[in-house]
């Protein structure tokens, strides 16, 4: 059955509280803003006419709840969207220098998005994809790593008997790529960065 859905991503998806200014202090003011680069990719998608579903989890929370919304309003499928009561939605804090470079500062210990196991992905959205796309934090923290390692694993195990392909955004700070080691990035998993 696969090839429904044109692009699906497992992944964070946050508040980014950005600053907006600085009051005499050093103080910022912040505005709250959907962020997470899996869900910024699919909403782009989403944008251009492609079918694109999410696999992820936020806190049963009213930023999960707007959350939820915003993905909703871009046509992203939320079928794989999890709430969990246990844990809050993961919120960054986003300052910027007099060059308008970024610094983030994460509320995640543990954030909703690093809380997602893999019995809680919905498979119809990875057997129905015609591509799975993953950010590298959600390799960071278990079982969130576990979790993507166990989706790619599907995509890329259906993939023989498919044109299924398999993508991954590698998070940036600070100028410099942040690369996983292998142990806790691959999982045997054969990854190739472009």
């Amino acid at each position: 059955m696969n090839g429904k859905i044109d692009v699906a991503a497992i992944g964070e998806v946050l508040i980014d509280f950005a600053q907006e200014s600085v009051d005499a202090l050093g103080y910022p003011t912040m505005a709250a803003h959907p962020g997470g680069a899996p869900c910024n990719f699919l909403a782009a998608l989403s944008a251009l006419g492609m079918k694109t579903a999410f696999l992820g989890k936020v806190g049963e929370d009213d930023f999960g709840l707007m959350l939820r919304h915003t993905l909703d309003a871009a046509g992203i499928d939320t079928r794989g969207l999890i709430s969990d009561p246990d844990v809050f939605t993961t919120l960054a804090f986003v300052r910027f220098d007099e060059n308008r470079d970024r610094s983030f500062s994460f509320a995640r210990k543990p954030g909703a998005d690093t809380r997602l196991r893999s019995d809680e992905l919905d498979l119809t959205v990875i057997d129905e994809c015609r591509m799975l796309h993953f950010g590298t934090l959600s390799l960071t923290d278990e079982p969130a790593r576990s979790a993507t390692q166990a989706a790619a694993r599907m995509l890329v195990n259906d993939a023989a008997a498919s044109s299924s392909a398999l993508t991954r955004t590698c998070a940036s700070r600070c100028g410099r790529r942040w690369t996983p080691p292998r142990s806790r990035c691959s999982g045997g998993l054969k990854t190739r960065t472009l």
